[in-house]
C-alpha cells in the first residue's frame, strides 16, 4: 500500500473513530485577515440604509446604519449594529425607544448627514415630524419601523441591538437607498 492510500484511510478510521482530523485539513486557529481586504470585501455587499432616531427628554438623536436586518416576523423584531465608540450612540442606548427609518433612493444626502459628527442632523434641510411617543420619524422614508429596545449584546467592537416593532407606517411606495461599495446608489430589479 503507498503512504497516499494509507494516509485516507488512516483519516477515514480517525473521523470514524470520532477522532481529530489531520492537521492538513484543521482550518488554521488565527486566520490572520488583513482589516483593509475584511472592509474591501464586505464593501461588496450591497446593503439597505436607514437612519436610527430616537427622542431622548426632548432631544431628538439619530445615526445612519447599513447594518440593519429583520431578525423575527413572530414577535416583529429587527436589528442594528452601531460601534462602541460613536458618539451617538449612548443617547440612542438612554432612550431605549427607537425609530427605524428606511431611506429612499433620493435621500443619500440624508444618509450621509446622519453619519457626520459636529453637525445639527436634524436641522434644515432635515425635514422630520415626532410620532405620538415623540420619536423623530424623516420625510420622505420609504418606511418607519417604530421599537421597543427588546435586547442590546456587544459582538467585537460594535452593538448589536435588537427592536420589538410596536408599529408600521409604509408611506407611499419609493425605491429604496442602497449602499455598495462605499457609495449610495438605488436598486434596479433585472426583470
Amino acid at each position: 500500500m503507498d503512504s497516499t492510500n494509507a494516509t485516507v484511510g488512516d483519516t477515514a478510521r480517525t473521523r470514524a473513530a470520532g477522532g481529530p482530523a489531520p492537521e492538513a485539513e484543521r482550518p488554521p486557529t488565527e486566520p490572520g485577515v488583513d482589516t483593509e481586504l475584511f472592509r474591501q470585501a464586505l464593501g461588496r455587499h450591497p446593503a439597505g440604509v436607514v437612519v436610527v432616531t430616537a427622542d431622548l427628554a426632548g432631544e431628538p438623536v439619530g445615526v445612519t446604519a447599513t447594518s440593519f436586518t429583520s431578525v423575527s416576523l413572530s414577535p416583529p423584531l429587527v436589528g442594528f449594529y452601531i460601534t462602541q465608540s460613536s458618539s451617538t450612540w449612548p443617547k440612542l442606548r438612554a432612550a431605549g425607544g427607537f425609530a427605524v427609518n428606511l431611506l429612499a433612493e433620493d435621500q443619500d444626502g440624508l444618509a450621509a448627514r446622519f453619519a457626520r459628527t459636529g453637525v445639527d442632523r436634524f436641522a434644515a434641510p432635515t425635514s422630520w415630524t415626532r410620532a405620538p411617543d415623540a420619536t423623530p420619524l424623516l420625510a420622505g422614508a420609504a418606511a418607519h419601523l417604530l421599537c421597543e429596545r427588546h435586547d442590546l449584546r456587544l459582538f467585537g467592537d460594535h452593538w448589536l441591538v435588537v427592536g420589538r416593532v410596536t408599529r408600521t407606517v409604509l408611506p407611499a411606495a419609493r425605491p429604496p437607498l442602497v449602499y455598495h461599495q462605499r457609495m449610495f446608489g438605488g436598486f434596479r430589479p433585472n426583470a
